[in-house]
């Protein structure tokens, strides 16, 4: 035995014989108690080890989750509100001029309800009304450029 410990103290719960137990008191120079740290992740087998170096693929860094995650149900109810919005806007044109205009002024009034939502509000119906405005705009200025094309006249002035 060494540093004058005897066989007795090898028997005991803390002693030599014994490793990777706590004995309560302070280890020798150089040694760990053997007990883990609580709180500490445990590497490699039996919870000894060294951390993993990143050379290798894994999860060695956090993953983020959103904590209020955009689902479908608000997206599809955004963009159901926005449809019928723009056609409740469009039918109030009497002419592709008046219909181009009504389609802008829903178009700007569902982006600002848009701001306000992702602020304040669910960003899953603010998702659904972008899309759908941006979709909405994007039919009136195709039939806006066809016109255009086709006579050689800009519609809208």
């Amino acid at each position: 035995m060494a540093f004058g410990q005897s066989s007795l103290a090898a028997q005991q719960p803390g002693g030599p014989a014994s490793f990777g137990q706590s004995s309560g008191g302070p280890a020798p120079f150089g040694q760990s108690s053997g007990a883990p740290v609580p709180g500490s992740p445990s590497y490699g087998l039996g919870g000894h080890g060294r951390p993993p170096s990143g050379l290798f693929p894994g999860h060695s860094h956090p993953i983020y989750r959103e904590p209020h995650p955009i689902l479908a149900a608000p997206v599809l109810s955004g963009f159901g509100a926005t449809l019928l919005w723009l056609a409740l806007f469009g039918g109030l044109a009497h002419d592709l001029a008046s219909y181009a205009w009504w389609t802008i002024v829903a178009s700007i009034t569902a982006w600002a309800m848009t701001i306000v939502l992702t602020v304040l509000g669910d960003r899953g119906v603010a998702v659904g009304i972008a899309l759908a405005s941006g979709l909405g705009l994007s039919i009136a200025v195709a039939f806006v450029g066809a016109r255009w094309i086709d006579t050689y006249n800009w519609p809208l002035w």
